[in-house]
C-alpha cells in the first residue's frame, strides 16, 4: 500500500491550477500552496501522468474497485487512489502511469490516442461522468475528502487496454475519430487532431506555394474546432495540434511535395472511383428492386 505522503511522487505539476471552491474560480499557485487546496490540477500542461475518472454515484468506491483485485489466474488493476466525498460518496479514481504521455507538438499521436481510449474505457468500466474534462481532481491530501490508497503499481497503457478489453469496455479504434462535440479529457485532443487533419488534406489545394498561409489556415481551423467544446483545450495544446498537422504536411506529405497538378489529378481519380462505386451500388439496388417487383407480380 502507498501512503498519502507519496502522492507528491505521483503528482507532477510544479505550478498547478488549484482552488478551495470551483465556483469561485481556479488559479495557478505554487506547488506547496496548491497542496493546501481542496481541488488541484491533475497533470502538468505538457504531460498526462495520472488517468482520472469522475464517478458521480454514491457507490463510487465499489465501482472503482469492483473485480479489479489480483487473482491467481489474472493480475489486478486496482486504482492507485480513490478520493471520496464523504457527504455523497462521489469520488475520483486515479490510475498512475509508468511512463507519462506527452501532449506537446513533439508528442507521438498513437500513445496519446491510446491514452484517450483507455480513459474512456475506464470511464465506461466505472460508470464515470462523460462530461468530466480531467483537468481538476480532488486533492487526496486534503481533510475534506476520504482518500484510500490501494496499490503502488504503475500501469502501462497496454496493460490497462488488455484488462479493459477483457472486461468489454475498451472503445473501438474508430472511437478516436468521433466528431461528437461532447468528447472530453484526452479525447478532445484526438478528436480535434483527426478532424483537423482530414480537413487539412483538402485545404492544401488552396495554398500551394504559400506555406505560411496554409499554416495560418490550419491554426485557425484547429482553434475553431477547439472552441466548440464546452471545456476547450488550452490554447497551447491547440497550437501544438495545429503545428503537428501543418509541419507534417509541408515537410513530409506527397500532397504538398507533388504540387497542384498531381493533386488535382489524384483528386479527380478519387472522385471518379467514388462515382463508379456509387453508380454500381445504385444499379445493384435497382436490380434488386426490379426482382422484388417481378416476384410480387408472379
Amino acid at each position: 500500500m502507498i501512503e498519502t505522503r507519496e502522492w507528491e511522487q505521483l503528482w507532477l505539476p510544479t505550478r498547478p491550477l488549484a482552488s478551495d471552491d470551483l465556483r469561485a474560480g481556479i488559479y495557478r499557485q505554487s506547488r506547496p500552496s496548491a497542496l493546501t487546496r481542496r481541488y488541484i490540477e491533475a497533470n502538468p500542461h505538457a504531460l498526462s501522468n495520472l488517468l482520472v475518472v469522475d464517478i458521480d454515484h454514491e457507490d463510487a468506491l465499489m465501482r472503482a474497485l469492483w473485480d479489479r483485485s489480483p487473482r491467481k489466474e489474472r493480475p489486478g488493476w486496482l486504482p492507485n487512489a480513490v478520493i471520496e466525498n464523504p457527504t455523497n460518496g462521489h469520488a475520483h479514481a486515479v490510475w498512475a502511469l509508468a511512463e507519462p504521455v506527452t501532449r506537446t507538438e513533439y508528442a507521438r499521436r498513437k500513445p496519446l490516442a491510446l491514452a484517450a481510449a483507455v480513459v474512456e474505457g475506464l470511464r465506461r468500466a466505472t460508470g464515470g461522468d462523460d462530461g468530466y474534462s480531467g483537468l481538476i481532481t480532488k486533492n487526496p491530501t486534503h481533510t475534506s475528502w476520504d482518500a484510500s490508497w490501494w496499490t503502488d503499481e504503475l500501469y502501462t497503457l497496454g496493460y490497462l487496454r488488455q484488462r479493459l478489453e477483457e472486461l468489454g469496455t475498451m472503445p473501438a479504434p474508430s472511437w478516436k475519430r468521433t466528431k461528437r462535440r461532447n468528447t472530453v479529457g484526452l479525447g478532445r485532443n484526438c478528436s480535434i487532431f483527426e478532424t483537423a487533419r482530414t480537413w487539412a488534406y483538402r485545404e492544401v489545394r488552396h495554398h500551394f506555394g504559400d506555406a505560411e498561409g496554409f499554416t495560418r489556415a490550419v491554426y485557425t481551423h484547429v482553434h475553431e474546432l477547439n472552441a466548440e467544446f464546452p471545456e476547450p483545450l488550452r490554447a497551447s495544446e491547440a497550437d501544438a495540434i495545429a503545428k503537428s498537422i501543418s509541419t507534417w504536411i509541408i515537410t513530409q506529405s506527397r500532397l504538398w511535395a507533388d504540387g497542384p497538378a498531381v493533386y488535382e489529378a489524384t483528386f479527380s481519380t478519387i472522385q471518379a472511383a467514388r462515382g463508379r462505386k456509387g453508380g454500381s451500388k445504385k444499379k445493384r439496388v435497382g436490380e434488386t428492386n426490379a426482382d422484388l417487383i417481378r416476384g410480387a407480380i408472379k
